[in-house]
């Protein structure tokens, strides 16, 4: 009797998770979210000294029309901090993605993917490289070994879409490969 209540009340606990997870997903991270100018990001990244920002030398321009990148290393200027090294790139100067290498001797796996899960619910997407949550408007990945990514989606769908390129032979020997399974 005691294992059927326990069942019960587990799967009850399953089904009402979901309501009490947040509604939307974070447009970024500390005082940095997503569409910010790159002059915003700077200024951010001057006042927050987790980043380890040094400044203009940590701006470049990546190939490609209207593309900028900021790499901060957080290894000389913020070795306390729980971040590594972060990247944060722009396109027609808004920033539409932010990338966290979190440091692995301070924090792990596990215990980000279980505070992500705990507010934003299951991921839409599980396999062992990643774990993703969607909404409208962002896209938010936990990569192995420890990076957390947000992405503008709406941004990042243009950028997909425009760049349709024909695959690989690697990637159509792959998919070949799949679906012979």
């Amino acid at each position: 009797m005691r294992i059927k209540t326990f069942f019960i009340c587990f799967f009850a606990l399953l089904l009402t998770f979901p309501f009490f997870a947040e509604d939307s997903l974070p447009f970024g991270y500390r005082g940095i979210q997503l569409g910010m100018s790159v002059d915003q990001v700077k200024e951010a990244l001057k006042k927050d000294l987790n980043f380890g920002y040094r400044g203009d030398r940590d701006v470049s321009l990546l190939p490609g029309e209207n593309r900028t990148l900021i790499e901060t290393d957080t290894s000389k200027n913020a070795p306390y901090s729980f971040l590594d090294r972060c990247w944060f790139q722009f396109y027609e100067d808004k920033l539409y993605t932010i990338t966290l290498n979190l440091r692995r001797s301070k924090i792990d796996h596990y215990s980000v993917f279980s505070s992500l899960t705990e507010k934003y619910g299951n991921p839409s997407s599980l396999n062992p490289e990643k774990s993703e949550w969607k909404d409208d408007n962002v896209i938010m990945s936990l990569e192995r070994p420890l990076t957390l990514k947000y992405t503008d989606r709406k941004i990042f769908e243009d950028l997909q879409s425009k760049a349709l390129v024909n695959k690989s032979a690697e990637e159509m020997a792959r998919d070949e490969f799949l679906e012979g399974l």
